[in-house]
């Protein structure tokens, strides 16, 4: 899952920005390299505190939500988006029986088979759920 964050630039090469979807989650670096790899650890860190503490996830917005606010932090800087796996936050996996018609059960399988990044048939499918949820609001 994709979060927008906005960063602006120091003359001196350090940056620091911010997710406007998450709230307190701030992050910066000597560089821009170093400022784009810190977004995502700081937002990992955050989404784990946040799951610890059993509190909501915020959902990502697009970049042209936040442009559209008209927000004047969100001038002289630039848009990074910053890919998340939002599996490590949703809690102890639990075994579930389901019952799948045959050849859905083929086509999911061939189709985790030719991308691996999926990894198993189960994170197919939790994958699939999480995009349906966030469909649904």
């Amino acid at each position: 899952m994709f979060y927008a964050a906005y960063i602006h630039s120091d003359p001196d090469g350090s940056a620091s920005g911010f997710f406007p979807d998450v709230p307190g989650c701030y992050f910066a670096g000597d560089s821009l390299d170093q400022t784009f790899q810190d977004a995502k650890n700081a937002l990992d860190a955050h989404f784990e505190l946040l799951s610890e503490d059993n509190q909501a996830i915020p959902r990502p917005q697009a970049v042209s939500f936040h442009l559209a606010q008209g927000n004047d932090a969100l001038n002289g800087g630039q848009w990074l988006l910053v890919d998340i796996n939002m599996d490590k936050f949703d809690g102890r996996a639990e075994r579930i029986n389901i019952t799948l018609p045959h050849r859905l059960l083929n086509r999911i399988d061939l189709l985790v088979q030719q991308h691996p990044g999926y990894g198993s048939r189960s994170a197919f499918l939790a994958a699939a759920a999480r995009n349906e949820l966030l469909k649904a609001g």
